[in-house]
């Protein structure tokens, strides 16, 4: 099965993997199999079908941004000029080579992407700003919001909120 596709049949089973992997994805399949009563090997291949299927998109460390001096956080959004298929290919490219830009998302209403980056000081993210930002190929107009203070961060989807699982498409 290839990874942009879904999985054609979730049950309450993938479900309670899927909410364990995201509480604490460093936990062994036999803990795992453990929790949601499951056979170890029964849970490991259900583990590996989602993560063939790319529902489970990859693990990774969740790093406090703050305690590795990386303290200034900002949302950027941006218009591109000219709306082209050409500058939206070419900014994509470099927007995904600069490792400062956390996310980008393609957005509608009055900007076409917006854009999450972080910076050690606010003087890094004006220099980054000038320097890096508006020197990719089609950035127009630039307007930034810096984070004064993260009051709710979460990395963990809402999974009984997904249509897959209100519908009993499971």
């Amino acid at each position: 099965m290839a990874k942009d596709q879904p999985v054609q049949a979730l049950d309450e089973i993938d479900f309670a993997i899927l909410s364990q992997q995201q509480r604490d994805a460093t936990i062994t399949n036999a803990e795992l199999a453990q929790k949601i009563e499951l056979s170890p090997s029964a849970c490991l291949g259900r583990t590996k079908r989602l993560k063939k299927s790319g529902i489970i998109k990859r693990y990774t460390a969740i790093i406090d941004e703050q305690k590795i001096g990386l303290e200034v956080v900002t949302y950027v959004s941006i218009t591109l000029e000219p709306h082209d298929r050409q500058t939206t290919e070419a900014f994509l490219r470099r927007i995904r080579e600069i490792p400062n830009v956390m996310e980008c998302y393609n957005v509608s209403g009055a900007y076409d992407y917006f854009l999450k980056i972080i910076s050690p000081t606010i003087k890094d993210y004006r220099n980054f700003l000038i320097d890096t930002l508006i020197e990719v190929p089609g950035v127009g107009k630039v307007e930034t919001s810096v984070v004064l203070s993260t009051e709710k961060q979460s990395f963990q989807l809402p999974l009984s909120e997904s249509r897959l699982w209100k519908n009993k498409k499971v």
